[in-house]
């Protein structure tokens, strides 16, 4: 039964696809009619990303890390540079957005600036920058560092990154690219603007040698829950990536980010808040269940328990599947070297729940800590309006537990809902990821600076 709409003609649905190799369930890569093969085929991604873009979808989101993480024996855990890949897929689509990560713990901002300028330039401004900040011990030893750096560092040098980006994209006035071969000027460089950046962790002459992108900037997403990732979020994003199991949490979430983004005087309307979404469909409630515990039947425990690991530091490896997991078990571990909202799902899941190692397995193997869902086309597209519409979500990164048919399912059966119902748009109005979005184009600092002493 459809939950009725009180917003249906003002606002919309955010919809991004998030491309996970080999589907978001540990186990989707084994799911028959899976293709493992294709994965490192870049059509099967063009592939994905134009049956996105016939849906309509606002964007494709790929995640990435800068270390190969230990537990890939029986999963699909490798990663595609995504502006590599992402550039690729812009070649063969023609409107829908292009998010990839990258770290400002382990990037350089000049040369981050370029490739996501680059990206947004051959896209004809699709692209969006996934923020994060690396929580992974693996990778530190990729860069030379002894240790990770600590939670607070890490954010401390992202904000200085992004200001540092910010003004390298500014760095162009729109109009200095003139390239007028009567009076033969190819730039007006009294528009080009040296950024001068001197700060505590980084010295940035600029300006930045491409010109600037077609966004004014590319989007800027987030993807911390934290609280360093809150305050980060609300005063940089214009998207977050978030991770909710209860839709009371999302919505305490979404309340406090837009509250901080009012607070520093953004417009919260430009802030969107995203969780993740892992469908399981089928064309009946049993027949969806089915679905579940098919995938469910190939998870293999080894690597399920060293997931735990990773996201608790708490090693289950000796506690039997069938014996209830004690709260007790995580007091002396803690998100100091954690995802820290990470962290925080699976303590509430078992202070909630109370569940057998089993069973807390089995819910963070479908989406690693994301919103599982399981019934009918109906029944999906239900809970997506009733966290639209009770102030939990402006939308969702969808995490099909498999390709390519979970996606297919969503796109075919209950995207039409959704768009029946008038939450989600029937064509695209616009070209960019911003105006998907809703988002204003930014103007360049510097150019505002030149008018307000002119």
């Amino acid at each position: 039964m459809a939950v009725p709409s009180s917003h249906a003609t003002r606002r919309q649905l955010v919809l991004n696809l998030f491309i996970y190799p080999g589907g978001h369930h540990e186990a989707g890569w084994r799911y028959p009619g899976a293709r493992p093969e294709r994965l490192l085929d870049i059509t099967f991604y063009q592939d994905l990303a134009r049956s996105a873009e016939a849906a309509k979808l606002d964007a494709v989101f790929f995640a990435d890390g800068p270390a190969q993480v230990d537990n890939i024996r029986y999963a699909s855990r490798f990663r595609l540079e995504p502006l590599t890949w992402l550039s690729a897929i812009a070649a063969a689509t023609t409107h829908i957005g292009l998010i990839g990560t990258a770290s400002t713990t382990y990037y350089e901002p000049y040369n981050l600036a370029r490739l996501y300028a680059s990206l947004d330039h051959l896209s004809g401004g699709r692209a969006g920058w996934n923020i994060v900040t690396t929580a992974v011990p693996q990778a530190s030893a990729n860069f030379g560092l002894a240790e990770t750096p600590s939670h607070a560092e890490r954010y401390a040098r992202a904000a200085e990154f992004v200001d540092v980006v910010t003004k390298l994209w500014d760095s162009w006035e729109d109009d200095a690219l003139v390239a007028d071969p009567v009076s033969g000027l190819f730039a007006d460089d009294t528009k080009i603007h040296p950024i001068e950046h001197v700060g505590r962790h980084y010295r940035v002459k600029g300006a930045l040698n491409t010109p600037r992108p077609p966004q004014g900037r590319p989007v800027y997403v987030q993807a911390g829950s934290s609280d360093d990732g809150r305050s980060f979020a609300a005063r940089y994003a214009e998207a977050i990536f978030t991770a909710h199991q209860t839709v009371e949490s999302a919505k305490a979430f979404y309340a406090d980010i837009k509250k901080q983004a009012a607070g520093l005087g953004r417009n919260p309307d430009h802030v969107k808040i995203l969780p993740g979404i892992s469908p399981y469909i089928g064309s009946t409630e049993a027949e969806a269940r089915q679905l579940h515990e098919a995938f469910s039947d190939l998870i293999q425990p080894e690597y399920s328990i060293s997931q735990l690991k990773q996201i608790t530091g708490v090693d289950f490896s000796g506690h039997p599947l069938g014996a209830v997991v004690e709260l007790d078990a995580f007091k002396d571990a803690g998100p100091a070297k954690l995802v820290a909202s990470r962290f925080q799902l699976v303590v509430d899941i078992v202070r909630r729940e109370k569940p057998t190692l089993r069973q807390l397995i089995d819910r963070l193997a479908g989406a690693r800590g994301h919103y599982v869902v399981v019934g009918t086309p109906e029944k999906i597209a239900d809970e997506i309006q009733h966290w639209f519409e009770s102030g939990a979500a402006d939308g969702f990164n969808v995490m099909p537990p498999w390709y390519a048919a979970g996606f297919d399912l969503f796109a075919s059966q209950v995207v039409p809902i959704l768009r029946k119902r008038g939450l989600f748009r029937a064509e695209y109005t616009g070209r960019t990821l911003r105006e998907h979005y809703g988002l204003p184009r930014p103007q360049s600092q510097f150019a505002e600076a030149a008018r307000a002493t002119a």
